[in-house]
């Protein structure tokens, strides 16, 4: 399942924009590894899509989910547990905590 928030400029590495600043992720990592090895932290619980907890707002860009989260994710909504950037992405961390 991929979710899109309004286009950002795709570059060749992904970056996670945020109010903290901008982070790289490594190969293979999701989004809520990415934010928590750079000393954000995000409320979660399950780290695989069924509860819902870390729900953050994308604001711009692309993820995409490795299986389908079971919990429900609006438009313009990311649950950084479960996913990874496609391209770069915005995400409001206001929320996330």
């Amino acid at each position: 399942m991929t979710v899109v928030a309004r286009p950002l400029d795709v570059e060749q590495r992904p970056r996670i924009h945020t109010e903290a600043g901008p982070m790289q992720p490594a190969p293979g990592e999701t989004l809520l590894e990415t934010l928590e090895r750079h000393g954000i932290e995000v409320e979660y619980q399950c780290r695989s899509g069924y509860c819902g907890a870390c729900r953050t707002p994308l604001l711009a860009g692309t993820v995409d989910y490795l299986q389908t989260p079971l919990a429900f994710v609006a438009s313009g909504e990311c649950l950084p547990c479960c996913c990874r950037p496609v391209g770069s992405v915005q995400l409001s961390l206001k929320r996330a905590r």
